[in-house]
């Protein structure tokens, strides 16, 4: 049989810490006031019990106590045949406590609420800023994965993209410096914008140089985007990286980072970007991610995500490789992220039917392994 009545909710742990702590200063007050008899100067302390309440449990709750605590005060003043004035001013003063721990009970009760709407409004912006992406996307197998660093955390800015244009699949992963509704409107800006160049230009290049007006356009001297785009074309992989951390390419039991061939400053800063290119074999995969994974760490020691990436990215389908990483990085913080983290894995599958596309000549080569 269910323990709770239908339509009711259980007490949460807040109004458990409230109330209890309210009833043990009503329990030892009232063994000091009976173990004296002589005077009720203690039964005045009575009024923190509201007070003490108010700080973690409901309004209702806060009431109860002190409705409690003055029928314990009255009961003191009645047996000590304090004077009627006397009486009067302890149990007056024990009902305007009540009084003001209510109303701040209730403040404190709004202002909560207030902040979880307003949470709620951010993650719902967040979800239909990054949309669902894969399974399948062109010749790769794609998954995409967001991890909140807390139930209590501020909303990120991390995004990812993956497109199937006429150019090729063009995927794009990014940062935004900071947190809150502030970096998820930035965020929506540079998807917004790649959404739309990436099957109008015909190279990365070009697609940086419009990402980089678009927010310079929307930000402050000091804020900027970090961004890693990748381009599949008939078995051709090419990497432009804007001050993101490299891509790992998982490869025959081997990871290899596709660090660029030269560094580029991020969004916002005007990058000039060389691209890394590499020959793709089917079976390989990729991994994109967001600092936050190269920065969890616990104790101080950082998750090793480069010798612990074929392990858990290089078996199942690209969806089982994420939630492996997940649950691998979860449990090495202990639960305790300190950063969003957004994580995309492709595999190429093989060569797409009809001729390869060329790779433009502005693009500079960096042998891989």
């Amino acid at each position: 049989m269910p323990t709770n009545a239908p339509g009711r909710r259980p007490m949460s742990s807040a109004n458990r810490t409230g109330l209890g702590a309210a009833f043990v200063l009503l329990v030892i007050v009232s063994a000091v006031e009976s173990a004296d008899r002589t005077q009720v100067g203690y039964a005045g302390l009575l009024a923190l019990a509201p007070v003490l309440a108010a700080l973690f449990a409901a309004w209702q709750y806060v009431l109860g106590v002190g409705v409690i605590a003055t029928l314990v005060s009255a009961i003191f003043v009645g047996q000590s045949g304090t004077s009627g004035s006397a009486g009067m001013v302890y149990l007056f003063g024990i009902m305007l406590a009540t009084g003001i721990a209510v109303a701040g009970a209730m403040k404190r009760q709004q202002q909560a609420d207030r902040i979880t709407e307003l949470r709620q409004l951010a993650s719902v912006a967040q979800q239909a800023v990054l949309r669902p992406i894969g399974p399948q996307v062109g010749a790769l197998a794609v998954a995409g994965r967001y991890i909140s660093a807390t139930a209590a955390a501020d909303i990120g800015g991390d995004l990812y993209e993956a497109l199937n244009t006429p150019y090729g699949v063009r995927i794009i992963i990014g940062d935004v410096r900071g947190k809150g509704l502030d970096a998820v409107r930035l965020a929506s800006i540079v998807l917004g914008s790649y959404r739309h160049v990436a099957y109008e230009r015909a190279d990365l290049k070009s697609i940086v140089a419009d990402l980089d007006r678009a927010v310079a356009r929307s930000v402050g001297d000091e804020d900027f985007v970090t961004a890693a785009l990748v381009e599949e074309r008939g078995g051709t992989l090419t990497i432009v990286n804007c001050g993101h951390p490299a891509p790992l390419l998982l490869r025959r039991g081997l990871v290899i980072p596709l660090e660029p061939p030269a560094p580029a400053p991020p969004l916002g800063f005007m990058p000039e970007v060389k691209a890394r290119v590499e020959r793709l074999e089917p079976g390989d995969r990729l991994l994109l991610f967001t600092d936050g994974l190269g920065e969890a760490r616990r104790e101080g020691e950082f998750f090793p995500t480069a010798d612990r990436a074929w392990r858990l990215l290089g078996h199942g389908t690209v969806g089982d490789g994420l939630a492996s990483l997940e649950t691998a990085l979860v449990d090495w913080v202990h639960g305790r992220l300190e950063d969003d983290i957004a994580l995309v894995l492709l595999e190429y599958a093989g060569p797409d039917a009809g001729a390869s596309v060329p790779v433009p000549s502005w693009e500079v080569g960096a042998a891989g392994s």
